[in-house]
């Protein structure tokens, strides 16, 4: 395996990540439920009259949001790589996942409830 430095390290690492995001969209349904709503709501955020800091607080939890799905969805592949079949760890690794996600979920209501209020 080749060590990578510098820009081409930085070229390579992108290539990767938009490999990771377009096998996410294609692949996951709540990522492209995520991406369809920030697809609203960060135009949204844009147009409300709040401070510059307000929007991006309501911009940011939308992107964690999006972050916290993308690692779960990491998490349930690697599972999913190991074994299909039912097993306790498995499932509760699952399960944290999913509460990372509803976590930010929560996060961005609020934030969004707390600023719009």
């Amino acid at each position: 395996m080749i060590k990578r430095t510098g820009f081409s390290r930085l070229l390579f690492a992108t290539h990767y990540s938009i490999k990771g995001l377009r096998a996410a969209f294609k692949s996951e349904a709540a990522i492209r439920q995520e991406l369809m709503a920030m697809s609203l709501l960060v135009p949204t955020a844009l147009l409300l009259n709040i401070s510059t800091v307000e929007k991006l607080l309501l911009i940011v939890s939308l992107f964690i949001v999006l972050i916290t799905e993308l690692l779960n969805t990491a998490i349930e592949k690697l599972c999913d790589h190991i074994t299909t079949d039912f097993h306790e760890l498995i499932g509760r690794a699952k399960d944290i996942g999913s509460a990372a996600v509803f976590v930010s979920l929560l996060l961005a209501i609020i934030t969004w409830l707390s600023i719009l209020w």
